[in-house]
């Protein structure tokens, strides 16, 4: 399998890969080929991005001969499929080799072509764009390790990481950050939800609610800023986000949390009582892993006992197409 993540990870990937029992034959920025299978389906990971199922391998030493292999190969393996609507066309190259971009393009344009003259009516549905959310999906997906190699799939999985678009209103960067963990989660705050953001300052989380029409207390002692200024969907509480609590009887639609903290101090002391007390019904978390074994704070999310695994569901832990040295937590407490 050819498994992508964020340029600057891919070591934190290959070791993530090899506790699951996927051995790293092959790596490059942003990428780990594996060989063989662990038992059973793919594991729900953290650093992935995509992962490509049974890729084949194509070489040339042009774009034409490039993109007639590739051709070739869809043609091949789609001969008794049948395209009812709209199907992954994906094109994707490794980050670290200068105009391997503009060569990828290239072929990706001739591959369209050649697809056009031969399945006219299924080009057509071809969306040249990841699909939102976490999936499994058969389309095109060819990947670039450089200029003359590429691996071709006919079928991937999705974490639901990618890339957002900015706001300017927005006031800080960690505004994309939630917005990705929406897609992950595949829910997002609705009209009139409740949202406690803790550790809010700047602002970024508590301004992407507010969007969306939620009604959001963010606690910091930290100014709010931008769009989460003087914001009437947002009330401001100048509080240490540690010892803020529910009134009683209070339940919460929303807790958000991204803290410049030591993550077990957050993990502890904050996350443990919001999830063990059910005082929010779902949850986005970051834990930062600067300065811990990044791969046993995994663990120790993951583990039996963890808060997670103890009062919550539909828990994903992803390292976002946004984040740097830290994950996130997404979930639903348990009733």
């Amino acid at each position: 399998m050819i498994f992508t993540c964020q340029p600057g990870f891919v070591d934190l990937l290959a070791a993530e890969l090899a506790a699951c029992g996927y051995a790293s034959a092959e790596q490059g920025a942003g990428w780990v080929r594996t060989e063989g299978a662990a038992a059973g389906d793919l594991p729900d990971l953290c650093f992935p991005q995509m992962a490509l199922l049974d890729p084949v391998e194509i070489t040339g030493d042009s774009v034409n001969a490039l993109a007639a292999r590739i051709t070739e190969q869809f043609l091949t393996t789609a001969k008794t499929e049948r395209f009812e609507g709209e199907w992954p066309f994906l094109f994707e190259e490794a980050a670290e080799l200068d105009g391997l971009g503009r060569r990828v393009k290239g072929v990706e344009k001739m591959v369209q072509e050649n697809l056009k003259k031969r399945m006219s009516r299924v080009s057509r549905l071809a969306v040249a764009d990841k699909p939102r959310g976490v999936a499994r999906l058969r389309g095109l997906y060819v990947f670039f390790v450089d200029f003359k190699r590429a691996y071709v799939a006919r079928e991937a999985v999705f974490g639901g990481q990618r890339r957002m678009a900015d706001d300017e209103q927005a006031p800080s960067r960690s505004y994309l950050k939630i917005e990705e963990a929406y897609i992950v989660l595949g829910r997002e705050p609705g009209f009139e939800e409740t949202v406690a953001d803790l550790g809010a300052a700047p602002g970024g989380w508590s301004y992407s609610a507010s969007k969306r029409g939620a009604k959001i207390v963010a606690v910091d002692n930290g100014p709010l800023k931008g769009g989460a200024y003087n914001n009437y969907k947002i009330e401001h509480r100048m509080e240490d986000a540690f010892a803020f609590r529910p009134a009683e009887g209070q339940v919460f639609d929303w807790m958000f949390c991204d803290l410049v903290e030591e993550p077990h101090h957050v993990l502890n002391d904050l996350v443990a009582p919001w999830l063990e007390n059910k005082w929010c019904r779902r949850f986005v978390v970051i834990l930062k892993f600067g300065r811990v074994d990044p791969l046993a704070l995994l663990e120790q999310v993951r583990a039996p006992e963890s808060v997670f695994s103890r009062c919550a569901t539909g828990v994903r832990v992803r390292h976002l197409y946004h984040d740097r040295e830290e994950f996130t937590i997404v979930g639903e407490v348990r009733p």
